[in-house]
């Protein structure tokens, strides 16, 4: 009986130890590395160093060091390139702080920030047509996009001259038709980013009456990255980076190949040079790792964050569930978490910043 049992044992330890290498082996088997990426931007004066990296050849020069493809994609509504990313399109996408938070967040998708680009300093505003107050906005109906950060700057200002957005009418309306749209006769408000902003103010009777330089550091602009795919492939994170810091140093001059750069990111946005050099002026560019890291590293990022989950919380943008504006975890370096730990779907990293700082790329 003792050896029956002992065989049994035996069996029963095997069977254990059989499961464990399956189960081993069916764990390495969800770790999904590949060789091709597609990447989606949208115009935006702060992203239209990718598609100058695209057509330079210099993302193709890093995904080539790294024995890899990446495909740039142009995407002319800037929240349903979002929307394709959040659906699995796209392993990667341009978006700001809010829109990850309450889109590929919100939607169950864990999403890494790779890359911290620059924050608006004026690149987003309101305009009024001929009234000059932001206390005109009262009674007045509001195009843009909703539940973006046009309508958290709207929010933001609002919040300056004690007014509510009970007091006005939001009509949401595409990136791709505020500009048609303003230039109707019973558009008064619009609240949109560069370059459609400039083109929008510099339009008779118009006028500015709040931008994002009033809120510094709040809407920022990042490369945004499917964190298991980055988890799986860090070699996107590395070819990604590594051409973004290459690009930013020959834009960052006014020499003959940062002029032409600047000039190609002008033409390819609908721009001349004065005029994309004028949407910089108003956008606080990291054009060095360092920087970026350091913005990064922060403490006034989780508290910029935490504004933002505030915003989205009241207007329902945390998904369905979501109980209190902490619904959604937001990690951060250095391993603070904020929110929910045990729902973390918005991760800010220097990890590949910092190789890029460093020269380890």
């Amino acid at each position: 009986m003792f050896k029956s049992f002992l065989k049994l044992a035996k069996l029963l330890t095997f069977n254990v130890l059989l499961f464990g290498f399956f189960a081993s082996v069916s764990h390495v088997a969800l770790a999904e590395t590949k060789d091709k990426f597609r990447i989606a931007w949208s115009i935006y004066v702060g992203w239209m160093p990718w598609d100058y990296g695209e057509q330079s050849g210099i993302i193709k020069k890093w995904a080539d060091k790294y024995d890899i493809e990446i495909e740039m994609v142009q995407v002319n509504d800037y929240i349903e390139s979002i929307n394709q990313y959040t659906a699995g399109g796209f392993d990667g996408c341009v978006m700001t702080n809010m829109d990850a938070l309450t889109i590929p967040a919100a939607g169950g998708i864990d999403s890494t920030a790779l890359i911290v680009g620059d924050f608006s300093n004026g690149n987003d505003g309101i305009v009024l047509k001929e009234k000059q107050s932001l206390k005109d906005l009262k009674g007045q109906k509001v195009n843009l996009v909703e539940l973006s950060v046009s309508h958290y700057l709207l929010a933001r200002a609002l919040d300056t001259v004690g007014l509510t957005e009970k007091d006005l009418t939001v009509v949401n309306t595409s990136d791709a038709d505020i500009v048609s749209a303003f230039s109707a006769g019973d558009v008064t408000s619009v609240v949109t980013w560069n370059p459609l902003l400039s083109e929008i103010d510099s339009m008779p009777k118009t006028n500015k009456v709040f931008d994002s330089s009033n809120i510094p550091g709040e809407i920022i602009d990042m490369m945004v990255v499917n964190t298991k795919t980055l988890n799986d492939n860090p070699k996107l994170g590395k070819a990604l980076t590594g051409a973004w810091y290459e690009i930013m140093a020959i834009m960052s001059k006014n020499d003959k190949k940062g002029l032409a750069a600047r000039l190609q990111m002008a033409k390819a946005s609908g721009t001349d040079l004065p005029g994309y050099d004028a949407q910089l002026a108003t956008t606080k560019m990291f054009f060095s790792a360092e920087d970026a890291v350091e913005f990064t590293k922060s403490g006034e990022l989780p508290k910029t964050m935490r504004n933002v989950a505030k915003f989205s919380f009241q207007h329902g943008l945390l998904g369905e569930g979501a109980s209190n504006e902490d619904f959604i975890g937001m990690s951060f370096p250095g391993g603070k978490i904020q929110g929910n730990k045990g729902n973390v779907k918005l991760r800010f990293t220097d990890k590949f910043m910092k190789m890029a700082a460093n020269g380890e790329l």
